[in-house]
């Protein structure tokens, strides 16, 4: 069975990178019938921020990224990996080491000084079981390092990257159980796929050097290898890595900002993944019956963020009214009925690109404007809107479209400037220049309000 694994550290809450491997993982478990297990590692103490676990779960409830097994926490599973750590030593392809820090800074510097690869000397692979012995009764405190074999080439075929060599000289003797009890990435995460049966791990370019040590261990347990796919990393317009400068932010803070979930799964899924001219709206449905991992891209994509804002208004516009204006309504800073806002909910599905603008366009429906003589537009403002509201006064039929016929009727025959009694017409009953369908919103206010309006704005 398929099995695979999103593993976010509570250090932080995740940026769309690994949002995006989150959403890889779980369309390829969904398209081959597998399973997405959830796991947290927590093993970096020192690096933990409070709340940061409640954050990545909701995220994942927020995209529909439903894990079916998990979630495990790998600091409640310490005492299997010391268990594995022992038999590392046992087998004598790991060793105890008591080096201290300053030991281990000092020898550090020097090899840097020589222009020499900052390698652990195995200054404790040469203690005798005596002297080991007698450390370990003395409490001395100790770290467990792999014993890195020498001249071998670690090599898989990687399903993203392709045939991937590395020399084992060139690899350090990695601490795999630190002092506290608590193992490194490195082990902990080797251990846990082996024991979750993980038989793919998708993750992104960046732990590619890593995975020469993991394969290692998985041969020093004598332990069938996963297949690996290491994704592109992404990068920001400048072509250097995605950072916050550049828009990397958390999918919470994007639907925060009126980004809807399905625009942002969208926008993610297209982010190395290639479908067609990577333009179509797809729902998560949608993209696992079309994900291929063999259309992941190994060139790194470009984060755009106007891409994103282009997704998110083509799926505004793709939402029923009554579904747009339920999403709307946790955005609103002010109050207006259910039965009004469904009225100019379709006057703002093409000009909204996300949900949090609906506030300012939609403010003057229940207040006067702020107005200001100085942007009305051309000699004949005022002319114009006495005349607009002489003929407005006398309409009967109050609709979106016997306005605009009036409204036409009267520019025609006044020889009005056609760009500025439209503007001015704009700015009398929204207070600015543009903003929503002039008539439609005319017949919303109603004729007396219009009409209020009218009257004030001609009194400039």
């Amino acid at each position: 069975m398929i099995r695979v694994r999103i593993a976010p550290s509570p250090t932080g809450i995740p940026h769309i990178g690994t949002t995006r491997t989150a959403l890889y993982n779980y369309l390829f478990a969904q398209k081959n019938k597998g399973k997405f297990i959830l796991r947290i590692e927590d093993t970096d103490q020192k690096r933990l921020i409070p709340g940061s676990l409640p954050k990545i779960l909701q995220i994942f409830k927020l995209l529909g990224l439903k894990w079916d097994e998990g979630p495990f926490i790998q600091s409640e599973r310490l005492n299997i990996y010391k268990k594995y750590a022992k038999e590392l030593v046992d087998s004598k392809k790991a060793y105890y080491c008591f080096c201290s820090q300053e030991r281990l800074d000092k020898l550090r510097k020097e090899q840097r000084k020589a222009g020499q690869l900052p390698k652990y000397d195995r200054y404790c692979l040469k203690l005798s079981p005596e002297e080991i012995k007698k450390k370990l009764s003395n409490k001395e405190k100790f770290v467990i390092r792999m014993k890195i074999p020498s001249e071998r080439i670690i090599f898989w075929n990687d399903l993203i990257q392709g045939k991937m060599e590395f020399e084992s000289d060139i690899l350090d003797d990695q601490v795999l159980l630190k002092s506290d009890g608590f193992p490194t990435y490195h082990l902990a995460v080797v251990i846990d796929d082996y024991l979750m049966k993980i038989s793919h791990v998708l993750r992104g370019v960046e732990w590619l050097s890593s995975t020469p040590k993991h394969i290692l261990l998985y041969q020093a347990f004598n332990w069938p290898l996963p297949h690996f796919a290491h994704m592109p990393l992404i990068l920001g317009p400048d072509k250097a890595k995605l950072s916050k400068r550049h828009g990397a932010k958390s999918a919470l803070d994007y639907q925060s900002e009126g980004y809807l979930p399905e625009a942002i799964i969208n926008f993610m899924a297209f982010l190395g993944w290639s479908y067609k001219d990577n333009s179509d709206l797809l729902s998560l449905k949608q993209l696992v019956e079309v994900f291929d991992l063999s259309k992941v891209r190994k060139s790194n994509p470009i984060f755009d963020l106007q891409k994103l804002d282009w997704f998110n208004s083509q799926w505004i516009q793709k939402l029923s009214d009554k579904e747009l204006l339920l999403r709307v309504k946790s955005y609103l800073k002010i109050k207006i009925k259910d039965e009004t806002l469904l009225k100019i909910i379709p006057l703002l599905k093409t000009r909204i690109q996300k949900l949090n603008q609906v506030n300012d366009l939609i403010e003057f429906f229940l207040k006067l404007p702020d107005y200001d003589k100085k942007i009305f537009k051309g000699e004949r403002a005022k002319e114009e809107l006495e005349e607009v509201y002489q003929e407005l006064e006398k309409l009967k039929n109050w609709q979106a479209n016997e306005i605009y016929k009036l409204m036409k009727e009267i520019c025609n025959k006044g020889g009005y400037n056609k760009k500025d009694f439209y503007v001015n017409l704009y700015i009398a009953l929204e207070g600015k220049q543009s903003g929503l369908p002039v008539f439609d919103s005319m017949e919303i206010l109603g004729k007396k309000e219009v009409l209020e309006r009218i009257k004030i704005s001609s009194s400039f």
